[in-house]
């Protein structure tokens, strides 16, 4: 996200307009996860806008909408998929990989579905999946033969990484609703594109964090030592000092080298 007003004087200078925040986002990173688009696709000329605001080295990694890995499952969503793909035609050339984050209740009984739907997907993108069944999982019967399909199909996976939040306290309301919300699910550091992307759910407390993450700096560096393109996007209950972990979490993999 970008458009959080109590970064407004720390991340952005004070005063700046609601407007203008994406724009003094992409001074300070180079990628943003667009979770505004799984609830509703934003209108044509908000879209132009926001390519306007941004260089051309500037990645947006868009969710897919709700509407079609929830409430379609993934079904008969054609028409709602080429409405999603041309409204972001203005980004095309700003596009990192679009993902489609499926429900815990989408599972192995679902890989049929799933394996058609991204095959139909236009080529010319990249795109990404994250899963939340735990079958797909470290132990799960069905985590490797995901992860063959996504590297037949060249989609990369997304990797959620809740540990650190369920070790942490849960003495907010922030902090119960990310506990709740997010599974604590067995990860492994699985690279099946080009592009992967690490979902790391971090404290509220901002000290907690490097232990935690300290491996994922190691697989990055590796990765990016393979030719991969990993994303990395650091959530906390309050996102207050997100911006500032983003920065910590980039300069131990090694500065500018990863996004």
């Amino acid at each position: 996200m970008w458009a959080f007003k109590p970064w407004i004087g720390t991340l952005y200078p004070r005063g700046t307009p609601q407007n203008r925040l994406l724009g003094e986002y992409a001074r300070s990173f180079d990628t943003v996860e667009g979770n505004t688009t799984f609830y509703a696709l934003p209108e044509a000329r908000s879209v132009a806008r926001w390519a306007e605001q941004v260089p051309e080295n500037f990645r947006f990694v868009l969710k897919m909408p709700k509407r079609i890995t929830h409430e379609l499952r993934l079904r008969d969503a054609g028409r709602e998929v080429a409405e999603f793909i041309e409204r972001f035609e203005p980004l095309a050339d700003r596009l990192g990989p679009t993902f489609v984050q499926l429900p815990a209740s989408f599972g192995p009984e679902d890989l049929g579905v799933l394996h058609d739907f991204l095959a139909g997907l236009p080529s010319d993108r990249e795109w990404a999946l994250e899963v939340r069944h735990r079958d797909f999982f470290v132990g799960g019967r069905y985590e490797q033969p995901l992860d063959e399909m996504l590297r037949r199909l060249a989609i990369n996976r997304v990797i959620m990484d809740a540990r650190c939040v369920h070790a942490g306290p849960s003495l907010t309301p922030q902090e119960r609703d990310e506990i709740r919300s997010k599974p604590n699910l067995p990860v492994r550091p699985v690279a099946t594109g080009r592009s992967p992307i690490v979902r790391f759910i971090g404290q509220t407390d901002p000290s907690a964090h490097p232990a935690f993450w300290a491996p994922w700096a190691d697989v990055c560096r590796r990765w990016l030592a393979e030719g991969l393109s990993p994303y990395v996007f650091i959530h906390t209950p309050d996102n207050l000092a997100t911006p500032r972990l983003a920065v910590q979490f980039r300069d131990e993999v090694g500065g500018s080298a990863s996004r």
